[in-house]
């Protein structure tokens, strides 16, 4: 394995380590926002994304990097006073995560790339969840928002 497909897979984990990060925090103001009947969803959501965060950084070491912090705060990509806000919060983080996700199948091979692609599927069908719809291509970039949408490191 050359060093330039190295430092891609490395590079795909640490985006996704980065958007799980970014999850766990925004899922945290999900959880905060969204109404009693959807709570546990948002609870299993959260951690969910944990334990993929901690997968995750230890597949970075594995790979003999040092795995991406944790910002303190993230910015979010619009006011959430309320449930419904709530859930189009949590529909977008599911969408950034899918599509760090996709990078990650397509930098890595054997098992590897199908525990990316489960995750891939997992946030997808979160999305779909919270959203109330689907998107034709989960994952791709062109079909959904910027992922500067997403939450983002405060800076």
């Amino acid at each position: 394995m050359s060093s330039g497909n190295t430092e891609r897979r490395i590079e795909a984990y640490q985006a996704a380590l980065r958007a799980e990060h970014a999850a766990v925090y925004g899922y945290g103001v999900v959880g905060g926002r969204i109404r009693e009947g959807r709570r546990d969803e948002a609870r299993s959501a959260y951690d969910g994304h944990r334990a993929r965060r901690d997968e995750l950084q230890r597949t970075v070491r594995d790979l003999g990097a040092a795995p991406a912090q944790a910002e303190a705060a993230y910015a979010l990509p619009f006011p959430v006073p309320d449930s419904p806000a709530a859930a189009r919060l949590a529909a977008q983080l599911e969408d950034r995560v899918a599509g760090v996700y996709a990078d990650v199948v397509r930098a890595t091979e054997g098992e590897r790339r199908r525990a990316a692609a489960d995750a891939l599927r997992e946030a997808a069908v979160r999305a779909v969840r919270w959203r109330g719809g689907s998107v034709a291509f989960p994952g791709l970039a062109e079909r959904h928002e910027p992922a500067s949408a997403a939450a983002t490191p405060q800076t």
